[in-house]
Order: C-alpha cells, then structure tokens, then sequence
C-alpha cells in the first residue's frame, strides 16, 4: 500500500560548525569577510572601531542596507548567494566578491556575541544577537535552525554609531576570541596590503579609528624596496610610489589577462609584518579580493631570491562559472586546472626572468646575489661577497652629501675587486702549499735562497724600527716564510726554465704583475689575461705536484 506524505530536508545546527565556524582561523580573514559584504553592497565607505581595552570591535558600512526581508531571507539564509540570479555585479558595476553566501559564517568565529543591524535608505533599523554560548547549546541539542531564534538587539550599544548613518550594516562583535592582540599599526598595513580595492578604486574608503586605510600606510614596506618587476603595465598608487624609490625596474608581459606586481626587498627580514612572525609574500588577487597567499609555494625553485620576494597577481579570470575556491576562501581548490594554468605561466613567463633579474642587479648594487646561479664562478661570486662586506664599512650614511658619489666610486672599484680578491687568494694558496710541500720532504734551502731569505729579513726589520713596531709579524720566521714564489718553484722544480717548460718560468712570468697586486694596483685587461693564463699553468703544475706519489718524490729528492 503506498503512503503519500511528503518529506523534505532538515538541517541541523551543527552543520554552522562544519561550513562557518570551525573553518575560518585568521582574525584578518573575518575582518575581510566584512568587508567584502560591504564592497558587495555597493558601500562608500567602511569604518572599523576597535576597543582593546573592553575587547570589542565595530564593523559598519553605508551600503544599501537590508530590510526585514532581506535580513532573514538573505543574509541568514546559509547558501544564499547574490549570483543565483546569473548576476556578477552589483547596481553600481561592482564584481562581486561574496560567491557561495556561507562567508558570513566567519563573523560567527572570532567572538562570543555578535550582533548585527541594518537599514536601507527608507527604513529602520532591522537585526538581532548571535550569542555564541547559547548556539553551542542548540547544535548540543541538535536544534534546527528554526528552534534558534536571534537574540533582540540593544540600542544603547550602537548609539553613537548609527548618528547620522542613513543606510548600510552595522556589526557590534563583543568579547573577541582569544583577545585582540594585534597594533592597530599592523591592521593599517594588512588592511592596505590585502584589501587592495580600498586602494585600487575611489568610491570606496576603509577608515580604522576613523583614520582612512592609505598607501601611506605602507610606506616602511615601499622605502625597503630594492627592485620591482610590473606586469603587463599594472596600475597601481603603490607600485607608482615604489617607481621613484627603487634601484630597477622592469616591465614583463605575460600571454594572458594577468596583472600585478613582484618585488624584492633588501634582507629577508624585512618582509615581517609589524614585528610579527607572518610574512608578505606573492600573493593572488581576484577581483580584487585576496584569494591565496604565498603562491609561490606553488612553484618553489629553491632559489634564495625567493626569500626576497613579495607582490600581487591580479587574475579576474578565475571568477567565472566554476567555483575555485576552499570553503574558507583562502586559497584554491586543489588541481584546478586553471589554477595550474596560471602557475604554469607565472612560472614560464615572469618568475625566471626575475630570478635572474634578481642576481644580476643585487651585484651590480654590491650585494650578495644567488649562490645557485653558475653564470660566473664561485671564486668571482666569493670575491664579490668579501668586496661587498668590506666596502660597505666605507658607505657614509643616508644622509651624508657625499653618499652619493662615495657609492659610484665603490661601484667603480667592484669588477676589479672581483678578480683581485681572487687573485690574492690564489697567491696565498698556491704559495703556502709549496712552502708545506719543502717542508714536508725537506727539501734543502739553496744559497741563492738563502740570500733572498736574508734580505727580506733584514728589510722587515728596518721597516719595523721605522715604525717602531715591537711584534711579530710574520707567523713564520724561517726562510721559506720570505720566499715569494719564483723562489719557492726554484726549490722544488730542477728544470732549466730557458729550456723547459716548468713552475720556475710561470713564477717569473708571474711575478711582476703579482708584485702589482700586492701594492693594491688596479691591473688592465691584458694584464689581467696574462695574470690568469699563467696562474692556470701555475695551478695545474701544483696540482700535480701535490698528487705525486711517494716513490716519484724520493727520486726527486735525491
């Protein structure tokens, strides 16, 4: 016998829980949600008050505001999303940011009574009182959502609020969870970073304590700025402010409607928020809401400039008819191909070419580059790091008038310190392994030796009494400290260097210009080319030297 009653869904409270209220983490990602609801209601403006004392905190917007109707039709019915409608903006041309309509849900997570007002242009004033504790009762007794009504709200806490506010929502959020711990310095600045519409478009305003949300508010992040990459000639009042500021520039193009900006700061450090442990990074914009941050932990490259990296990529394409984005709204639904996509160009398109930007114009600017990058040596790389670490304890300050030209003449000297730091090093290498090696098959000090020995010898006693130096200069006394290394070579290569091929005619041929060296003269190209042809030979004769076995060198020696 067939039974005709009708049977429909109902849901529990609970189910706020696993969409809202357990989802959502970050205090700045609650602070969004209400203020993406007021950019979505076409609001001028969005003013938050912030009570630390009494841990209280004020949201209010001048949208168009909600009627009863709306109130309990829209705003308290989960999954209501304005886009049901195949709408994409609002009245005045606004995209929408709000998609699945459960973002709502967060304001729920960070306090413990919430109360929440409206009021369109010819109304009144229309809400109720969200109080955590009794809600947790309800989804304990597994109430549904009609078995939970909303608290009454109470005048006297919006009184100096809803003066002279003609429309829009107010949200009164009392004993904030966990306390608010953060400086209003650090909001003004997250606020700037993250809510980039505020900056991005006149008709909308974001005020903390009445104090508008500006670029200026990220002024200590701009000044600390080294190098900036635009892409496909990004409009932006920061990157504007950054022009004038940073060292270089760089405008990318990417094949597709992708917008934004990198940049790189001086030290990592420097990408801390307000002394906190959260860091900027290159973050992913759509519709100029924030939507994932630190993208490039989706294309890592384990290269160090990433550590230097931070920026924004705007991508309004990824607002279409599939829905991209996490429940919580902040980041992307994994494997989205279009998603991948992005990465993919990013990856192809910009971040290759700024990594290798990144190197070339930090030791152009005298500061230590990536290591990883092999377009010059490692030796050429160490002695721009040692040049860089030296010289910088000759830059006057900031403020000094001769900042300026100091630093060209620094520059100046970088490319011949590059291959004269080197150079010593290789003097002081290959000439202390000789000495090691006469030493260890002690090999005898000829007369001629012994007479150069002496010579130096009492020279640096003259010197030392002429500058009434008492000290022990030299860490060894004996003669083969004194040898340069024509000296050293004639000791341990018997061969006539008129005749032969031997380390004995590639020390004499090195020593002049070693001797240059030494006095800290700045050497030409050629000069710098016969340098480095000799040393090979004088490095590779070494070489086989040292690996010599045991039994070649006793014949030697005898």
């Amino acid at each position: 016998m067939q039974n005709n009653e009708k049977f429909s869904f109902e849901i529990s409270l609970s189910v706020l829980n696993h969409l809202g209220r357990n989802l959502y983490r970050s205090f700045i990602t609650i602070l969004g949600e209400a203020i993406s609801n007021a950019w979505d209601a076409d609001a001028s403006n969005v003013w938050i008050y912030i009570d630390k004392k009494k841990n209280r905190l004020v949201i209010k917007d001048d949208g168009i505001g909600m009627s009863k109707e709306d109130f309990q039709n829209k705003f308290l019915k989960i999954g209501y999303s304005k886009r049901k409608g195949g709408d994409t903006k609002s009245p005045k041309g606004r995209p929408y940011i709000g998609r699945k309509g459960i973002g709502k849900l967060a304001l729920l997570s960070c306090a413990q009574t919430i109360t929440v007002i409206s009021k369109t242009k010819s109304g009144n004033y229309v809400g109720g009182v969200i109080d955590n504790s009794g809600l947790d009762d309800a989804i304990t007794n597994d109430l549904t959502p009609q078995q939970y009504p909303l608290g009454e709200w109470q005048p006297k806490i919006f009184k100096k609020y809803i003066k002279k506010h003609k429309q829009g929502t107010i949200i009164h959020f009392e004993n904030i969870s966990m306390g608010i711990k953060n400086s209003l310095d650090y909001l003004k600045k997250t606020i700037a970073l993250y809510f980039r519409f505020s900056l991005l478009d006149d008709s909308f305003n974001i005020f903390l304590d009445n104090k508008k949300i500006t670029i200026e508010c990220l002024n200590d992040l701009a000044q600390k700025t080294e190098f900036l990459w635009i892409i496909n000639n990004h409009k932006d009042p920061y990157v504007d402010k950054m022009l004038a500021i940073v060292k270089e520039k760089k405008s990318l193009k990417i094949k597709e409607n992708i917008k934004g900006f990198i940049a790189s700061v001086e030290v990592p450090r420097d990408l801390k928020i307000i002394s906190t442990e959260e860091k900027i990074g290159v973050d992913l914009f759509v519709n100029g809401r924030l939507r994932e941050k630190d993208v490039l932990k989706n294309i890592p490259t384990a290269r160090v400039a990433e550590n230097y990296l931070y920026g924004q990529i705007h991508f309004n394409e990824l607002d279409d008819g599939v829905d991209r984005f996490t429940s919580n709204r902040e980041g992307i639904v994994a494997d989205d191909p279009k998603h991948k996509e992005l990465m993919e160009k990013l990856r192809k398109q910009a971040i290759a070419i700024i990594l290798e930007n990144w190197d070339e114009w930090r030791r152009k600017h005298n500061k230590d580059g990536d290591s990883e990058n092999g377009k010059i040596s490692k030796k050429e790389r160490k002695s721009e790091e040692l040049y860089n670490a030296v010289s910088s304890e000759y830059i006057p300050t900031k403020k000094s008038k001769n900042r300026k030209k100091i630093d060209g003449w620094v520059d100046d000297l970088g490319d011949d310190a590059r291959y004269n730091f080197a150079s010593y090093a290789e003097c002081f290498i290959s000439e202390n392994l000789v000495r090691k090696y006469i030493k260890e098959l002690g090999i005898p000090i000829s007369k001629e030796a012994k007479e150069e020995s002496e010579k130096w010898k009492k020279r640096e006693e003259e010197s030392k009494g002429k500058g009434n130096i008492s000290i022990q200069i030299r860490k060894i006394k004996t003669d083969l400290g004194y040898l340069s290394l024509d000296h050293l070579a004639a000791l341990v290569d018997k061969k006539d260097p008129i005749k032969e091929a031997c380390l004995l005619r590639d020390a004499n041929e090195y020593k002049p210009v070693r001797d240059a060296l030494a006095h800290t003269a700045l050497l030409t190209d050629v000069a710098k080319k016969k340098l480095t042809t000799v040393y090979e030979n004088i490095q590779g004769r070494i070489k086989i030297l040292l690996s010599e076995n045991k039994k070649t060198r006793e014949i030697k020696k005898s």
